[in-house]
């Protein structure tokens, strides 16, 4: 399956005057050949700029309808036995892209590979204490105060402060709070990681700024994440690049006003996995996603303040009834593996993600990501 004609996506570069756009040019090449890429792509004159994509043989066998959930075994890729095969795939989704993934320079592609694949990395190892309505850090690394939140302790390196809220190995405790928080604190570690490499400044001024009061919810996508596809021109059901953060949405009405059960915030692993905070050696493909959020509404109870609850060994026992009957499995994905409807919406839409999330560029002199002021 070839893309469409109007399609303008794949990784557009966009850099000053020709004779630097030329040196980009090599520099993208080699890293592309790098990673055994360079018989799968074109490069095309867009405006301001160079586009690379898949051709369109590559294209229709590795990733037909822009569809990136197989490309492990499409490629043979194994990132397990040859790491370097994550930022392969990596690379191959982000050239079959729908829309175009612009950067300024080969540097800020090569930062945005490495963010994505240690967004991978701390995902699967971060796991949590489930608790919706707790929140607890580290002692000694974290302090809180209502009008700052979780702040790192003066002294305390923020990379590591946030390996020990998130990785069991690094702190010995699973700490609680919601996979919302701990999306942030991936994709923050994840960038700091990146910045220790190639911009000590902004790192300094990151760990300055989580010092005195931590960036969350709105004001967090705002500072370190862009927005690709939108709620009108949503993006293709099962293109995903590792590295994503993507909202599952709850579609039921009742079960989604519990708390912490308006949906799922999940990372994109690759090989078709997303990642899972409260079991993570058991990441959810997105057929198992979508059957779990199905059957939070079979599990709620109303608590002894009036609280709506779920019950989640109610939710362990459907979803294991409901995998042994295909014809059931079959029903339930109908209805939800349709793209999701607006928040605040209930048209009967189903679970899945419109838009995709990944950071902003993070490198001296073409870097967006400026941590705001308190």
């Amino acid at each position: 399956m070839q893309r469409a004609a109007s399609d303008d996506g794949g990784i557009v570069l966009r850099n000053g005057d020709a004779t630097s756009l030329a040196r980009e040019r090599r520099a993208l090449d080699a890293r592309l050949a790098a990673l055994g890429l360079q018989d799968a792509v074109t490069v095309q004159a867009t405006e301001g700029g160079l586009r690379w994509r898949l051709d369109d043989d590559h294209f229709a066998q590795w990733t037909p309808g822009h569809d990136t959930l197989q490309l492990r075994e499409r490629c043979s890729l194994d990132p397990a036995a040859r790491p370097a095969d994550l930022e392969r795939e990596i690379a191959i989704a982000m050239l079959a892209a729908p829309l175009a993934l612009e950067f300024p320079s080969t540097d800020e592609f090569d930062s945005a590979l490495r963010i994505r694949r240690d967004i991978v990395d701390a995902a699967q190892r971060t796991a949590l204490a489930f608790g919706t309505a707790a929140a607890e850090r580290p002692e000694g690394w974290w302090t809180y105060a209502p009008e700052s939140s979780f702040t790192v302790l003066p002294g305390k390196p923020l990379i590591e402060a946030l390996r020990r809220a998130t990785q069991p190995e690094v702190s010995g405790k699973l700490y609680a709070f919601s996979c919302y928080r701990a999306t942030e604190y991936v994709i923050v570690l994840a960038v700091a990681q990146e910045l220790e490499r190639c911009n000590a400044p902004l790192l300094a001024a990151l760990q300055r700024r989580w010092e005195r009061s931590a960036i969350m919810s709105g004001r967090f996508h705002e500072v370190f994440l862009r927005e690709l596809g939108t709620n009108d021109a949503p993006l293709p059901p099962r293109w995903y690049v590792p590295g994503d953060r993507i909202w599952f949405r709850n579609p039921d009405p009742h079960s989604s006003d519990a708390s912490g059960y308006e949906g799922s915030w999940l990372f994109y692993l690759g090989g078709g996995l997303f990642n899972n905070f409260w079991k993570r050696d058991r990441p959810f493909t997105m057929a198992g996603k979508c059957v779990e959020l199905y059957h939070w509404r079979h599990a709620t109870w109303t608590d002894s303040d009036g609280h709506l609850r779920i019950d989640e060994s109610v939710v362990e026992q459907r979803v294991a009834a409901s995998t042994r009957d295909p014809a059931e499995v079959e029903r339930i994905l109908a209805e939800m593996l349709r793209l999701r409807d607006p928040t605040g919406v209930d048209a009967g839409g189903g679970c899945i993600d419109r838009t995709r999330e990944f950071p902003r560029h993070v490198r001296p002199g073409t870097g967006d990501l400026v941590v705001p002021e308190i």
